[in-house]
């Protein structure tokens, strides 16, 4: 039973340490800059957006890309859930809706942005049915 236990713990442990998303432009910025890297902010509704789902599972998840972004980016999520237990607090909403009127005024979801350091956009994209490898140089086509 302890060996079970154990075995969870580190389950769990490194599922969360495999990707760390940011909720915070400002604090992204900083870490960017610090660590000379983009920032990718993804628009999603996690409980609603099929494709949205989708990219996450199949993109986020992957270890291919999981591995890229270690190196590279800055991860940053501004999520839009419509069901009331996924909502986050009301600071983290009025947070997402300046990022989407900034980022993201036509409201496509999903949409992601690519941005140097300082917040500029370098490219943005949507959901596209393509393998991890593909949708990474999808990303840096800019």
């Amino acid at each position: 039973m302890k060996l079970i236990f154990q075995t969870l713990l580190l389950f769990i442990s490194l599922t969360l340490s495999a990707q760390n998303w940011e909720l915070n432009l400002e604090q992204s910025k900083e870490i960017a800059q610090n660590e000379s890297k983009h920032i990718l902010l993804v628009f999603s509704g996690s409980d609603w957006c099929a494709p949205c789902i989708k990219l996450e599972k199949k993109i986020w998840n992957s270890q291919d890309f999981q591995d890229y972004a270690k190196d590279n980016l800055v991860l940053l999520r501004a999520d839009f859930p419509r069901l009331k237990k996924n909502q986050p607090s009301k600071e983290q909403q009025k947070h997402n809706n300046r990022l989407a009127e900034n980022y993201n005024p036509k409201g496509y979801f999903p949409f992601v942005v690519l941005m140097d350091a300082h917040g500029e956009v370098l490219n943005q994209l949507g959901y596209k049915n393509i393998d991890p490898k593909s949708y990474i140089k999808a990303i840096n086509d800019y």
